[in-house]
């Protein structure tokens, strides 16, 4: 009897050493990873309601094994849930819990099998998806109890699973002792695949992405607000840590956090008054590629946007417009006042619900017959994306993706149903005849879910006679790096998936307007004004000239058929003023060279001794009232002026007229110091303009006073007006 209790009394200390090898390995993994993320959170369990959500989010997304591999039925009657709460935070544990249970499934079930646990028990099978997710948390807090407050209500089925697994801790330690033994590893983490394990250290230090409501606050206001709440600005994501922060190289209007602070930032003002809206980086390079082909009242057609936050950031990007956001594929109607009042806190007032899927759109609709850009964002595998979990709460993209990210990779027959839903989807988009551009935007780092739909719908469009065709354009995104131009160089834009970034894959569609269509400038002022987009701005300028011809020495078109006498009087005069000009200065130029000095090339700038002043009897009394001019310039070819030359106001009578100059003199009480003759250019058809039609200024000598002949004095070309 006595060697008997000592055999019982060995097996269960043996049982109880493999309990501790199995709970010791499981620290140091867990500690590792707590390490990494800066924090040891304790670990004490989840409510019963998040177990229930769990086991049914793990009933739809299980691994179907084949009938003679099945060690485990879990029946096809999921449980009742008490209720179905819309918090963020209640979901994303539900999630997570039933993806971790998912990834493990083949070692948990064995678990099950090798302690003898499921044969033995007489709970129904579809209380066995409840046992799988409770037994990964009950491993995951090293087997011991929960500790919940008194105020939890409980649920049944959750306190019956619980007892059993408790009263069978030690088989489970064992049997996972022995587990890690067969796959020869330290943890069950290890026994992932390698796929699996990337992803998970991605989605581990993948930093958080925020764009800037600018409808609520400026961006300088934010880089305030957290600069008083402890956080630095850098420069780099690169290696962060601490309370920093930094702008996106790509978009302006997005902040990068380091992953750890979540937490703390949400419970911020900014986040709460929607100032900040945690977002991933995607979806804003989709929007701000969708706002580069807009004009002031050109509307959008959004599809698939997932998470409504995009609607939102397309609208805050386009609130100073007349532009319209049209959203469509929303499955409840009964989400309309819920994204309504969001819509309203945000400050967001031109999106429009469509209740319609996309398919079933007509393109000639009349309520999008102003449609200018179609943002597509279609249903992807998603593999791109380091955390499913977030992407799938974020976006609300299918549970199925959680199977991918488990297996590391999507099933063929998946892929091509996705390939066939994005190329339906993206025909659909080039059949709207007044749309000038498509936005194609996935996560997926599949070839076929991305390059491979582009070209087969350009090969493929429709081509008609109304209508130009598509062609692929670059996005219009800054590429920050080598590696940006590298992946941009086939007109796509591309992340890989980083330890910084997802993964995503952009691509532009564009074509040129009908020339029927073509509006001038001055409709498009109209009817800004007409919309109160130019209040406080007058329009009462004149509108630019029509393009010149391409010879630079034709002869410009004449002014406006109001001024066309006042025109030929002053012309009258400077005839007159240009003889008497041309007589006088005969007898200096004969004498005296070319004064090259006192003018300059286009682009050059110099100093003119000024003459003292003079007076000459040919300058008319109407002028004096006029500023002073300015030193010559020559100037060695006629280009045509820069925008900002060509406007200048002249007081008091504002006149267009060929390249002249006026004479000017010093208001009353300032004496002039420089005083220019008329002069113009004499055109004689289509000729180069040779040096000699220039005017010319006479050499003073040493010591000698500027005379009061128009030729030594100091001329300049006027620029058109």
């Amino acid at each position: 009897m006595l060697q008997l209790s000592e055999l019982r009394y060995s097996n269960e200390n043996e049982v109880e050493e493999l309990s501790q090898l199995a709970c010791l390995s499981l620290s140091d993994d867990e500690a590792s990873s707590e390490k990494n993320s800066g924090s040891v959170p304790e670990k004490a369990g989840y409510p019963d309601p998040v177990y229930i959500m769990a086991a049914n989010v793990f009933q739809g997304i299980r691994i179907e094994k084949s009938p003679e591999k099945v060690l485990i039925k879990y029946g096809n009657k999921p449980l009742l849930a008490l209720f179905e709460s819309e918090d963020e935070s209640f979901q994303r544990s539900s999630y997570e819990l039933a993806f971790s249970a998912l990834k493990y499934q083949d070692i948990l079930e064995t678990i099950l099998i090798d302690s003898y646990i499921v044969p033995s028990t007489t709970i129904p099978d579809h209380l066995n998806s409840l046992i799988i997710v409770m037994l990964y948390d009950f491993q995951d807090r090293k087997f011991q109890a929960r500790l919940l407050s008194d105020n939890k209500e409980s649920i049944a089925e959750v306190q019956e699973v619980e007892n059993l697994l408790n009263s069978s801790k030690t088989k489970l330690a064992a049997a996972l002792a022995r587990c890690r033994i067969r796959h020869d590893a330290l943890s069950i983490y290890h026994i992932l695949p390698e796929t699996v394990r990337n992803q998970e250290l991605r989605a581990s230090t993948l930093p958080l992405y925020a764009w800037i409501n600018t409808c609520k606050i400026s961006p300088e206001e934010v880089y305030h607000n957290l600069k008083k709440k402890g956080y630095n600005r850098v420069k780099c994501v690169s290696h962060m840590g601490g309370k920093v922060f930094a702008v996106d190289q790509h978009c302006y209007d997005v902040l990068i956090f380091p992953s750890h602070l979540k937490s703390d930032l949400l419970n911020i003002d900014l986040f709460k008054d929607y100032k900040l809206i945690f977002q991933d980086k995607s979806r804003s390079l989709a929007v701000h590629s969708v706002k580069a082909f807009l004009n002031m009242d050109d509307d959008v057609l959004m599809v698939n946007t997932g998470s409504w936050y995009t609607a939102a950031h397309m609208s805050i990007l386009t609130n100073n417009n007349a532009t319209k956001i049209f959203v469509c594929g929303v499955q409840s109607q009964t989400k309309h006042p819920d994204l309504k009042n969001l819509f309203t806190k945000m400050g967001c007032e031109n999106i429009e619900i469509l209740p319609e899927t996309f398919l079933d759109i007509d393109s000639r609709d009349n309520r999008l017959q102003k449609v200018k850009v179609v943002l597509l964002l279609p249903r992807c595998s998603g593999l791109g994306v380091s955390n499913p979990v977030e992407f799938i709460l974020n976006e609300h993209a299918d549970t199925d993706l959680l199977k991918d990210f488990s297996q590391g990779s999507t099933s063929e027959d998946k892929l091509n149903v996705l390939v066939q839903q994005q190329y339906k989807q993206l025909t659909h988009a080039m059949k709207f005849t007044k749309a000038q551009a498509v936005v194609y935007c996935t996560c997926s780092v599949y070839p076929e879910e991305n390059e491979a739909v582009i070209k087969k719908a350009l090969e493929l469009q429709a081509l008609g006679t109304k209508v130009q065709p598509y062609r692929l354009s670059p996005p219009v995104l800054p590429l920050c790096s080598l590696k940006d131009i590298q992946l941009s160089a086939d007109k796509c834009f591309r992340m890989e998936p980083s330890e910084t970034t997802n993964g995503c894959f952009l691509s532009v569609l564009t074509r040129e307007r009908d020339p029927s269509e073509t509006v001038s400038v001055k409709d498009v002022l109209a009817r800004a004004a007409a919309k109160g987009l130019l209040d406080g701005i007058e329009l009462g300028k004149p509108p630019k000239r029509e393009k010149k011809k391409k010879s630079k020495t034709t002869l410009p078109k004449a002014s406006a058929t109001n001024t066309n006498s006042i025109q030929l009087k002053i012309a009258a005069f400077l005839n007159r003023e240009t003889n008497a000009n041309i007589n006088q200065s005969e007898t200096s130029t004969m004498k005296t060279p070319l004064a090259q000095k006192s003018t300059t090339q286009v682009g050059s700038s110099s100093q003119v001794r000024k003459p003292k002043p003079a007076t000459s009897p040919l300058v008319p009394t109407f002028v004096k009232n006029t500023p002073p001019s300015r030193p010559y310039e020559r100037r060695s070819n006629f280009m045509r002026p820069r925008p900002e030359d060509r406007m200048v106001v002249l007081k008091p009578v504002e006149i267009v007229l060929p390249p002249v100059t006026f004479p000017y003199s010093a208001p009353q009480g300032v004496r002039p110091q420089t005083l220019a003759p008329c002069f113009y250019y004499r055109w004689a058809g289509p000729k180069p303009v040779m040096s000699g039609y220039l005017p010319t200024t006479s050499l003073t000598r040493k010591g000698e006073k500027p005379k009061n002949s128009p030729s030594s004095l100091l001329r300049r070309r006027q620029p058109w007006l």
